[in-house]
């Protein structure tokens, strides 16, 4: 009897040695061998016997030790005896359950996510299970705290219900954040829009859904004394806070929930801190949520109801302008034609005086003459639906026009402007100054062009003739050079390498350069093509009213 209660007491202090060797012979085994069947058994005896302290720790410690392609199997497998040990444990039981979550979560957050739907199929290390088996872990102390909750309107058990919402709040951002969201064929569950399911629904019954969707993570820090800290905490918050937006806005994961009291142009403006979190980044799986995130937001109103005073928000002017670097940066083709159609979306969203200051500060910030040559395109459509009458548009005609035609109808560098470069940008101004001469006469002067053609011309249109003079010379000579060159080496095949960026691009042979420099000369033929047009125009209404 005494051997038998010293053997209990040796159990109970130092049993917890045993779950290192215990694991590792669980893992090896395979799933059909008794040998494991006896180790589990054995882990189970310990669990009931061991003193719950030391055995928490052991857990932990076994979990924070594993790595690699064994991570998702060991968390697991220990996932249940860890919630016996913290439901045995009195002192500290939400420290514990917080310590517990987030050494799992520090484990698991170094695994890839699988994104493809073959991926998320195979699953080989195991997360998708591993994550919808870590928030069934939470339940019961999710539930302990929601039965406070219903005894009084005060939670009496508030460190728990901080340490669960941290969980929450680590789980948007991993692995939600970078997650395959959209519903996939074949698959009848998606692991991933269960675990998404589960985290807003405990967000939910703990009250937190409403306040962590209107907290803007800009106006809160948490009281760490070293700074690093406070950006880390803030940069995490406001990625899951994007996420959880993704998810109601677009996913509708609780949106039965939310209160529909708010206007469309409020939910935009709530979720712009959110949109240009996510632009921000480069990976596909967050850009592309970001892009639909404001996408949605903007399908919800009408066209030109978004007031112009909303671009006094920091937000309004930054994220149009993260759209544009997505635009024109990103590699991913499908991306940018979508950007480009929510750029539209964006402008068409806004008054006149809104779509008109937007113009201006996107022909300042763009940089890019294909963006530049969008925008003039926007601001003769704009001009147009004023002179038919479609709508009564002081903000595109008179003076504001010809404050704004000052931006548009110039070279940026005189006639040193780089042609070729800004051509998209030269082809849709000197477009835009053909319609204005067609459709506005002299009587009229709505678009006020003929108050300022003097000053187009000195400008913009003489400098053009003086720089598309000089490109077509230096074009030409290159193109004659290259001919030469071409009949000395008697090869046409002779190659050249060509540098962009730092980085060599594939080797150019002597036709091809012939054939890029011909492209140049025929750009530069249709710009002085249009440019003729317009001087003729001009000459014709200038005869006609003298």
């Amino acid at each position: 009897m005494d051997i038998t209660l010293g053997k209990t007491v040796i159990i109970k202090n130092m049993g917890w040695n045993l779950i290192c060797p215990l694991v590792r012979c669980i893992l090896v085994y395979k799933q059909e061998d008794d040998k494991r069947e006896h180790c589990l058994k054995i882990l189970d005896q310990l669990v009931q016997l061991c003193n719950a302290k030391e055995l928490f720790l052991g857990l932990l410690e076994q979990i924070e030790q594993t790595s690699g392609e064994q991570v998702c199997q060991t968390v697991m497998l220990l996932l249940q005896p860890l919630q016996t040990v913290l439901f045995k444990l009195q002192n500290k039981k939400a420290y514990s359950v917080g310590l517990s979550l987030a050494m799992i979560m520090n484990q698991l957050t170094p695994l890839p996510v699988p994104y493809t739907k073959q991926q998320i199929q195979e699953d080989k290390l195991g997360l998708c299970q591993c994550c919808n088996a870590v928030v069934d872990f939470a339940k019961p102390f999710v539930n302990e705290v929601v039965k406070n909750m219903e005894k009084s309107s005060e939670c009496n058990d508030m460190e728990l219900k901080e340490e669960l919402l941290k969980f929450c709040v680590k789980s948007l951002k991993y692995p939600l954040l970078t997650a395959q969201l959209e519903q996939l064929e074949s698959i009848e569950e998606h692991p991933f829009r269960r675990f998404a399911t589960e985290i807003i629904d405990i967000l939910w019954d703990m009250r937190e859904l409403i306040p962590l969707v209107f907290l803007h993570h800009k106006g809160r820090s948490p009281s760490w004394e070293n700074e690093e800290f406070v950006d880390i905490e803030q940069k995490n918050s406001a990625d899951s806070l994007a996420c959880l937006s993704y998810l109601m806005f677009v996913q509708y994961f609780g949106i039965d929930c939310f209160p529909m009291v708010f206007s469309p142009s409020y939910l935009l403006q709530c979720n712009m801190t959110h949109i240009e979190v996510l632009l921000k980044r480069t990976e596909e799986s967050v850009l592309s949520k970001g892009l639909d995130l404001f996408e949605s937001s903007l399908l919800r109103m009408e066209d030109n109801s978004l007031l112009h005073q909303y671009l006094e928000f920091s937000d309004f002017i930054t994220v149009p302008q993260n759209l544009v670097k997505v635009m024109t940066l990103c590699p991913i083709e499908h991306l940018r034609k979508k950007s480009l159609n929510i750029l539209q979306l964006f402008i068409d969203k806004f008054d006149a005086e809104g779509k008109y200051t937007l113009f201006r500060c996107l022909l300042k910030t763009s940089n890019h003459a294909g963006v530049e040559g969008y925008i003039v395109q926007n601001i003769k459509d704009q001009i147009h639906l004023s002179l038919t009458k479609v709508c009564d548009n002081s903000w595109f005609t008179g003076h504001h026009l010809i404050s704004l035609l000052d931006l548009v109808l110039l070279l940026p560098e005189g006639a040193e402007t780089d042609l070729l470069q800004n051509s998209d940008r030269i082809m849709a101004s000197l477009n835009l100054l053909r319609y204005l001469i067609i459709k506005d006469n002299e009587y009229n002067n709505q678009t006020g062009v003929w108050t300022m053609l003097a000053k187009i011309e000195q400008n913009f249109l003489k400098p053009l003739h003086v720089g598309l003079n000089m490109s077509k010379a230096h074009y030409e000579a290159e193109i004659k050079n290259k001919k030469e060159n071409r009949r000395e080496a008697h090869n046409s095949n002779t190659v050249c390498s060509v540098t962009v960026s730092g980085e060599k691009m594939p080797a150019m042979t002597t036709e091809m350069q012939l054939q890029v420099l011909r492209s140049a000369l025929f750009t530069f033929d249709l710009i002085e093509s249009v440019l003729a047009r317009v001087e003729e125009l001009i000459e014709v209404k200038i005869k006609a009213v003298t």
